[in-house]
């Protein structure tokens, strides 16, 4: 489950519909009565956030959201969307990584889901991280 107080209209998140996982975007918020509307390939729907589950950051996430993935002689990882980068330390761990936009450099210490991902870079860079 996803603390509604996490959400931003753009995050991509697992959705539990009739017993069934599917993966979707945000695309509305509704904090009067804590709702979320999300946009599948299915269709739009308003969950509550029970139903709501983080999507693990992955390789093939990152890169269909337009990021470069460049592998470094001493075994870590870059992952590049213009100016914003990524950089793990072992490829594919995700548990502890560094990403920096210009000045602005985060040091992640415990694993985080796409959706924080997304909302940090937001912060970074006043732009969704969008497909």
């Amino acid at each position: 489950m996803i603390k509604f107080n996490e959400l931003k209209v753009g995050d991509m998140v697992n959705v539990e519909f009739e017993g069934q996982m599917r993966v979707g975007e945000v695309i509305d918020l509704d904090r009067e009565d804590k709702l979320v509307c999300v946009e599948t390939e299915v269709q739009e729907f308003w969950y509550e956030p029970q139903h709501l589950f983080p999507l693990p950051i992955t390789d093939a996430q990152l890169k269909s959201f337009g990021f470069e993935k460049i592998e470094n002689a001493d075994g870590s990882v870059k992952y590049m969307k213009e100016a914003f980068r990524i950089l793990l330390h072992k490829n594919d761990d995700f548990s502890a990584f560094e990403m920096w936009y210009r000045e602005d450099r985060r040091h992640i210490t415990h694993p985080i889901f796409f959706h924080e991902l997304q909302n940090h870079y937001l912060q970074m860079t006043k732009v969704e991280l969008a497909q």
